[in-house]
């Protein structure tokens, strides 16, 4: 037989992803290697079966050997060219869950015995007196100051553009309800409150109300429902709402903003309730009001008042959220932020003291990164990476460096170790590009 005249350091990449399809494709894989596995979209094969195939496979020659050894020459060969080779897992290889992730996640249910028998709970001491048995906030030790805040000092503190944040504003005075959404890491929350100070034309915490939604929170806890008391007694009490509400209907010259963050990881028609017809710029006040369910007939009915205004936060990248109805979405502003790694970004870490070879690196490695991201048709650009990741810059000059890869290493990379989790060689190759 001819000895082979190709270099098997110079194998590509296609033409082992050449050699993976020829597998899948023959039907049942190959007997898994005894130490290695290459990884690739899930499914793992020997690395050296791989190698020969994809080595006689592009020599034309079918009983060409392949003539490096098994183990670390062979391996290096394969991650060169951005392919994943992993210690064998304790999975059967060839068995129906071998490279099924959903599957091996079910067999984490399956029954492993009784549970033990809890023990019945100790009995409570009786109280004695009626003081001790009612649960009370810390009396806080602080006050917010109150300071002017103008257009001028936002556009200081903010990463978007005057004509954005006028926008922003109008939306606001327009329909009163403003949604703010996009990827993580752009300054949704931060915006949000800003927005507030503006048009409060002060720092004025007093007339703010920030909530976070989340799975479990609900109608009960937002309007109103029967919780428990001090006492451990079921009685109807009012959610934070009707109380911020309130407040605002007794000073009816002065704008109030409710800020709800994280608002679609709530199960927003059963939190909103009756305010899902409340929230419209034209049913405010009390011509408007409504009964609510948990009132008895002789209650005053609820309302939201013309100066309460609501700003919402929306993240983009959770698709395990479900996403908004067309009643809900229809009395809301949308404003889109998206990651800023332009000037404003770099100007704030010059003024801190970031060696401008840093301040480069980092914004060409993320610009760079996030065009991956969008351009992947499994991700897009809701799922691109954040400027906030990088807004608090080391104290010292000579931190700069370190403090930039810490950052890549341990927030930015498990990020994209998720994003690509049936792709690690993607993910991997990302990674050394931002370190690089």
């Amino acid at each position: 037989m001819p000895t082979p005249d190709l270099d098997p350091t110079q194998l590509t990449r296609e033409q082992v992803l050449r050699a993976l399809r020829h597998l899948d494709r023959e039907g049942p894989r190959m007997p898994l290697s005894t130490v290695y596995d290459l990884v690739y979209r899930g499914r793992r094969y020997a690395p050296r079966a791989v190698a020969q195939l994809a080595f006689r496979l592009a020599l034309g020659q079918p009983e060409a050997a392949w003539p490096l050894a098994a183990g670390a020459p062979t391996n290096r060969v394969l991650e060169r060219l951005d392919f994943t080779i992993a210690t064998k897992r304790p999975t059967l290889a060839n068995s129906p869950l071998d490279g099924d992730v959903a599957a091996q996640q079910d067999m984490q249910a399956l029954y492993v015995g009784p549970e033990a028998t809890p023990k019945p709970p100790k009995p409570a001491p009786a109280p004695t007196t009626e003081t001790e048995t009612q649960a009370h906030e810390p009396a806080p030790a602080y006050t917010l100051p109150t300071e002017p805040y103008g257009r001028e000092q936002a556009l200081q503190e903010l990463f978007v553009s005057e004509g954005k944040l006028a926008d922003a504003l109008a939306g606001l005075r327009r329909r009163r309800n403003l949604i703010l959404q996009g990827p993580p890491g752009t300054g949704k929350t931060f915006l949000a409150g800003r927005l507030a100070w503006l048009e409060l034309g002060a720092t004025d915490a007093t007339r703010v109300e920030m909530v976070q939604f989340h799975p479990s929170y609900s109608y009960e806890d937002f309007v109103q429902g029967f919780r428990p008391d001090a006492q451990g007694v079921f009685r109807l009490q009012e959610g934070i709402l009707p109380d911020f509400c309130r407040r605002a209907a007794q000073d009816p010259e002065r704008p109030y903003f409710l800020l709800i963050d994280e608002l679609n990881r709530g199960n927003l028609s059963r939190i909103f309730g009756e305010l899902l017809l409340l929230l419209e710029a034209d049913k405010r006040g009390p011509a408007h009001a409504v009964r609510l369910p948990y009132s008895p007939a002789e209650a005053s009915r609820f309302f939201v008042p013309e100066n309460v205004y609501l700003i919402g936060t929306m993240n983009l990248a959770d698709r395990s959220l479900a996403p908004l109805d067309y009643a809900l979405r229809r009395r809301f502003a949308f404003v889109e932020l998206e990651p800023e790694f332009g000037e404003p970004l770099q100007q704030l870490l010059a003024a801190q003291g970031v060696p401008a070879a840093v301040v480069q690196r980092l914004t060409q490695h993320l610009t760079a990164l996030n065009q991956t991201i969008t351009d992947d048709p499994d991700l897009g650009p809701e799922f691109r990476i954040g400027h906030s990741y990088f807004c608090q810059p080391p104290a010292s000059a000579a931190e700069a460096e370190s403090w930039l890869t810490l950052i890549l290493e341990q927030e930015i990379g498990p990020l994209l170790d998720d994003y690509w989790l049936d792709q690690p060689a993607k993910a991997a190759a990302q990674k050394r590009k931002l370190l690089g």
